[in-house]
This record gives C-alpha cells, sequence and structure tokens, in this order.
C-alpha cells in the first residue's frame, strides 16, 4: 500500500476531471451493476505510465462529442479492496494496472490493459477510447 499523501494528487487528477472514485466493494458493485448506458472504470496507479499516458488520455478522450455516461476510478496499490472487487467485472482479462474498462448497462464492452498503455502516447490511448465511446456510448 501506498501512503495516502504520495497518491493524493493522483486521484486528484482524475477527480478534478470528472472522474467519482469507487473506495468500496460494495460501491464498485452499486455502481457497475445499476449505471444505465456506459460507465468507465480507470484503474489508476503510480507507475510511470499511469502519469505519462494514462490519466492524459483518458482526459483528452472525454473532449469528444460521444463520451461515457458516468466516469469512475479505483487506484491499485490503495484502495485494495476496491480494485480486488472492480477487477472481478474485468473478467476473463488478468489484473492489470493502469487499466481502462467501458461497461455499457453493467456489461463489459472495452478493455485496455497495461500492454495497451505502456509505450503508448496519451493520444493513442485517447483515439482508441474515442473509437470505443463512438461505438457503445
Amino acid at each position: 500500500m501506498y501512503p495516502a499523501e504520495l497518491v493524493a494528487p493522483m486521484k486528484q487528477d482524475l477527480v478534478n476531471a470528472g472522474f467519482e472514485q469507487m473506495l468500496t466493494p460494495t460501491q464498485v458493485d452499486e455502481i457497475i451493476n445499476n449505471t444505465e448506458g456506459t460507465l468507465l472504470v480507470v484503474v489508476n496507479s503510480v507507475c510511470g505510465c499511469a502519469a505519462g499516458n494514462m490519466r492524459p488520455g483518458v482526459k483528452l478522450s472525454l473532449n469528444g462529442a460521444k463520451k461515457p455516461s458516468k466516469l469512475t476510478t479505483v487506484f491499485a496499490g490503495v484502495d485494495g479492496e476496491a480494485v480486488a472487487q472492480a477487477r472481478k467485472h474485468f473478467l476473463p482479462y488478468p489484473p492489470s494496472s493502469p487499466s481502462i474498462a467501458l461497461f455499457k448497462n453493467g456489461e463489459l464492452v472495452h478493455f485496455l490493459e497495461r500492454h495497451h498503455i505502456e509505450g503508448g502516447t496519451a493520444q493513442m490511448i485517447a483515439e482508441n477510447l474515442t473509437e470505443a465511446y463512438n461505438e457503445f456510448c
């Protein structure tokens, strides 16, 4: 587990962009199972690819005409139980952080694993998500 003061700015980065933090397993299940329309779940992390590519790419993806109905996030290495519960909804994908999941009416329809994020630019991540939003949102 990482110290709260270390991750606070990384959490706040997405909160400032309109993401709701999911901090408990119950909250994860309620939001994923009960969100009508599309839901974006971002598994945030302290790694360099989260800071350099994922968070900027996710925020950039929200500038288009279509975007998810609801934006949420969990933080790997901090909100352990919430992350574990979110990962149950990501199956059959293995645990990955950072990662990005798009749900439509509770069904996982698009998923970016760490290996899709690592080494990519923020623009590439945004373009991938924008294509998914255009298809599902």
